[in-house]
């Protein structure tokens, strides 16, 4: 008897649903980066999405597929820990548009990678969970249902993708808030992973890493919400120098040179090895510098969402704060037509060179024969933003201080950067135990130790590690990490999702980014309400609408009635 894998629910088509008009929630209106009246300026809607890295030594015979399942599975009790009532909501994948091109045109079914069909969630790796078994496995087949996608309490996406348990992050309004939700997904998964392990009977064990030694990597991805007005050619200029510099402030560092970590030696980024275009629509192969993925999930009449790929998962949370913060002043440079004016000659050899060059040196080629440094570029783009939005009381305020520190840190090759750019701290444990053993970088010791580095385990992470004992800034307070693991942002639609999730579990049949699908035992058909303006659906737009007594119909009227 195959296992019973219990795939995501499709609603009905939205035209088939009674009452099932889109919500045209208010528009913000636009104050500096497009943010609506109320919020700082320079306020912009992102999120990350992290793919981990997932093994059991002790189960050899489950497969990557069968493991992310069985985390995801456990997903739902550790929701129950922590006092929400509902996860396991499926995904609808009913607004899904994977292969709409940014450039303005849509790739052929036919000639997609499969790994691009995201919008096929109902069939997303059940084939393959089916196929196989294994003693544990059919124990805990056994025990329950096989969950592959669940919307979480705190607004996010926890799923299987392409063989990994994935965390998408829900949205936030700025990097500081973004960093910290993203923090609480790696201890969500790391519990996720503890409990998995108990039912299979094996230690499963989670890494945020970028890729598994042996030539395959895995994700780390961004996504920020720009206008559509700006043109894409525009943002392509603006962005490929920047993502080519940018991992000299926020790289994860990483043991090997190559796909496969063929040479010896240590690099600034996980990611740099993996990428082949500068502009493309592929995530898994082929990978471009800038992603062309055109789903806004909001309004696309008057937005787009940039689809970063090439960044490194970050452990270091000043790291992650530069990453996503410096990303989107830059962001607020192009749209504003202040970015600093930068061709590179070969923005794709670039990046691995510059990745390969933990000196700093790598000396890259301009537009007119200019000879520039990563560093150079990271500055002229930091410069640029401290000039135009230095003074102003923005978003990004405290990731702009932290970027001028990284900068300068490393400008000055000061050893204060060890303690807020994650390669930095990284390398420098790396050759202290280089010294200690008399270890070349060719050393497998030494590629343990990189692993583990991002082991999400309680005890085992050396990145974590370093933070308890001071030497690494943690920035992100526990208190609002554990917050974030439980409740959604305030400030975005996530509030309404999760808070739906949490209060009326028993009517959330299906949810996605800009829609919740809810079904009402007084009427036949389900209700899907639509989320299209990410700035709506908020704590204070829903005041009393969760509390104690509220009933989901009130909701629903509540939230057409924002159109």
């Amino acid at each position: 008897m195959g296992p019973r894998v219990r795939a995501p629910r499709r609603p009905a088509r939205e035209g088939a649903l009674a009452g099932g008009r889109r919500v045209s929630a208010p528009r913000p209106t636009a104050v500096g980066l497009g943010a609506p009246q109320g919020l700082r300026p320079g306020s912009r809607i992102m999120g990350t999405e992290t793919e981990f890295g997932v093994l059991a030594p002790g189960a050899p015979g489950l497969s990557p597929t069968q493991l992310s399942a069985a985390v995801t599975t456990a997903m739902v009790d550790v929701a129950r820990e922590l006092g929400s009532r509902g996860a396991g909501a499926p995904w609808d994948y009913v607004h899904e548009r994977p292969l709409d091109d940014a450039r303005g045109f849509s790739m052929e079914r036919g000639a997609a990678h499969e790994s691009q069909l995201t919008d096929e969630g109902d069939v997303l790796d059940a084939r393959q969970i089916a196929l196989e078994d294994g003693d544990a496995w059919a124990q805990l087949k056994e025990d329950s249902s096989i969950l592959m996608n669940l919307v979480l309490g705190n607004g996010a996406r926890f799923y299987v993708d392409h063989a990994h348990p994935e965390y998408s992050s829900p949205e936030t309004t700025n990097s500081w808030d973004a960093m910290e939700w993203d923090l609480a997904g790696d201890r969500l998964a790391a519990r996720a992973a503890e409990l998995a392990g108990e039912r299979l009977g094996a230690e499963v064990l989670l890494h945020k890493n970028n890729t598994d030694g042996k030539g395959q990597s895995y994700g780390t991805h961004e996504n920020y919400l720009v206008p559509r007005s700006v043109p894409f050619q525009e943002l392509v200029s603006g962005l490929l120098p920047f993502f080519v510099s940018r991992q000299v402030t926020c790289g994860a560092g990483r043991v090997g040179l190559g796909r496969r970590g063929e040479r010896p030696g240590f690099q600034i980024s996980q990611r740099a090895d993996f990428f082949e275009n500068t502009v493309g629509l592929e995530t898994t192969i082929r990978r471009p510098i800038v992603n062309t993925r055109d789903e806004p999930h909001a309004d696309d009449a008057r937005w787009r969402r940039l689809h970063v790929i090439p960044g490194d998962a970050n452990l270091v949370p000043t790291s992650a704060l530069i990453r996503l913060g410096s990303t989107s002043l830059a962001l607020r440079l192009i749209e504003d037509g202040l970015a600093p004016q930068i061709t590179l000659a070969d923005p794709v050899e670039d990046l691995a060179r510059v990745s390969q060059d933990p000196s700093l040196g790598a000396v890259l080629v301009a537009d007119g024969g200019r000879r520039l440094s990563a560093l150079d570029i990271q500055e002229a783009y930091l410069e640029a933003a401290e000039r135009h939005y230095g003074t102003q009381n923005h978003a990004e305020a405290a990731a702009l201080t932290w970027w001028r520190r990284a900068v300068d840190a490393l400008r000055a090759g000061d050893d204060s950067a060890q303690r807020f750019v994650e390669w930095q701290a990284k390398q420098a444990l790396l050759e202290g135990y280089r010294e200690r053993g008399g270890l070349d970088w060719d050393s497998p010791k030494l590629a343990l130790i990189d692993l583990q580095w991002a082991d999400l385990r309680t005890g085992k992470g050396l990145a974590a590690a370093l933070m308890a004992r001071g030497t690494v800034d943690a920035l992100a307070s526990p208190e609002a990490v554990e917050r974030a693991m439980v409740t959604p942002p305030q400030d975005t639609r996530a509030w309404t999702r999760g808070k739906s999730i949490t209060r009326f579990p028993e009517a959330v049949v299906a949810a996605n980014w800009d829609s919740l699908s809810l079904a009402l035992e007084c009427l036949p058909q389900v209700q899907r309400v639509g989320l299209p303006d990410p700035w709506a659906a908020t704590a204070s737009q829903t005041d009393g609408l969760f509390d104690d007594g509220a009933r989901v119909q009130e909701l629903i009227k509540s939230l057409r009635g924002l159109a």
